[in-house]
């Protein structure tokens, strides 16, 4: 990695990201001026997190220049290369199989890998990686009633949040929020917390507040309810520096009593219906006569 740190870190990670991020967010800060506390806090944490945060037999996951990924362990401790274009580095030990087209992992991993943050944990997703790497049939996950209130919903929803962020400039939100970026990329889809990614995180226009946006995609109320309050926790305690305000916001086709209840006593949370047109208009065709 790199990051435009330009000194060996040897000896600087401390036992936890929270201190290294302390120390050396001023430091990113003053290679990139202009950036956001946000931006710093993601190149701080993903370098703790490749070089110290990884053990030796770890595995990792990466594409490789056709696009497929292929599988590695950590194989010893951090050094520095200052020579190099990537100076913090990670001896890893690839494997030459499995190989594996993207075409084969799960539409919800490939949420969580596709952006460009450098590094994303997906130690959730282990048991689907695991049988990647025994070449057998990933688990299947299985959606039940107790998790989706509206399969209707849930099927139209997988679809919303990519809608959304393609679309960002004709929502609502958008004009007092920015989907956050990382030098000058799009992180703001699947942004990844340590409880599970959060579909779309905005920042405010100045600065002041940062959005987690959450689909309810058919779920039960008080299981999104709480989801977005757990990474509004995250967002609070890891992102948003004491100045900055933390809200929230459920997206989904409907509300419902127990929404609206949920809703009642978290203020910093908002509710937005989204609304689906869809029209077919007969064309007629003329026969001509000879």
């Amino acid at each position: 990695m790199d990051y435009t740190i330009h000194e060996d870190l040897t000896g600087k990670f401390e036992d936890h990201w929270k201190k290294f991020n302390a120390n050396y967010r001023p430091v990113w800060l003053k290679e990139n001026p202009g950036k956001s506390q946000v931006a710093a806090g993601l190149a701080c944490g993903a370098l703790w997190g490749f070089c110290a945060g990884l053990t030796e037999g770890d595995i990792l996951i990466a594409p490789d220049e056709e696009g497929r990924f292929r599988f590695g362990s950590i194989d010893g401790g951090y050094y520095y290369k200052p020579d190099g274009n990537l100076p913090h580095r990670r001896p890893v030990k690839w494997q030459s199989e499995p190989v594996v087209d993207p075409a084969s992992i799960s539409s919800e991993l490939r949420r969580s890998i596709r952006g460009p943050l450098a590094f994303v944990e997906v130690t959730k997703y282990a048991p689907e990686i695991d049988a990647l790497l025994a070449g057998t049939e990933p688990p299947k996950i299985i959606v039940t009633d107790e998790d989706v209130e509206d399969p209707a919903a849930f099927a139209l929803e997988q679809h919303l949040e990519d809608f959304m962020v393609a679309n960002w400039d004709q929502t609502p939100l958008a004009s007092n929020y920015n989907l956050l970026e990382d030098d000058g990329e799009i992180v703001a889809q699947q942004f990844p917390t340590d409880t599970g990614p959060i579909d779309i995180l905005a920042v405010s226009k100045d600065d002041s507040e940062l959005l987690v946006i959450e689909l309810k995609r058919g779920r039960a109320a008080d299981v999104v309810v709480g989801q977005v309050l757990r990474y509004m926790g995250y967002v609070t305690s890891e992102l948003a520096t004491e100045s900055q305000r933390v809200r929230g916001a459920i997206v989904a086709l409907e509300d419902s009593k127990r929404l609206r209840r949920a809703l009642s006593v978290a203020p910093n949370v908002s509710f937005y219906r989204y609304r689906v047109h869809f029209d077919l208009e007969k064309q007629g065709v003329e026969v001509q006569q000879d």
